[in-house]
């Protein structure tokens, strides 16, 4: 009977990031020591790893040029994107204060309309029950 214990064991590795910066560490670190246990005399050890620092350190300030300019790039673009926004937004309001300005205008005028009608007809029932009845009516009776 195989106990627990004798199974096969299983190590899951997440990928945590892309490797590059420990991948020039270890070239670095390696190259370093390559270097100290090189065949060279000190002067010609140390001027080397003047030079492959200066490279290094070259290509570093490279990148984070680099990757300046493309912040800077992806920032401009959003503002201008934010810009396009606010300016649609500016134009929707303005668009609905006119249409609230117009419906409100046509909605008075609507108002003033039945009121009219209202007077005209109160007026007419007034006449009706008082007995003025309009010459047009007398006429016909």
């Amino acid at each position: 009977m195989r106990d627990r214990d004798d199974g096969p064991y299983y190590v899951i590795e997440r990928e945590t990031g892309s490797g590059v910066g420990p991948f020039l560490l270890g070239a670095l670190l390696g190259a370093g020591v390559a270097l100290l246990f090189a065949p060279r005399s000190g002067e010609e050890t140390q001027r080397d790893l003047k030079e492959r620092a200066t490279r290094l350190r070259d290509a570093a300030e490279e990148r984070v040029r680099e990757a300046q300019e493309e912040i800077e790039e992806r920032l401009e673009a959003a503002r201008q994107d934010l810009m396009q926004r606010v300016e649609a937004v500016r134009e929707a309001v303005e668009t609905g204060r006119h249409a609230a300005h117009d419906a409100r205008q046509e909605l008075e005028e609507k108002l003033e309309r039945s009121k009219a009608a209202y007077r005209a007809g109160v007026d007419a029932a007034g006449e009706t029950l008082r007995g003025d009845a309009p010459a047009s009516e007398e006429e016909s009776a």
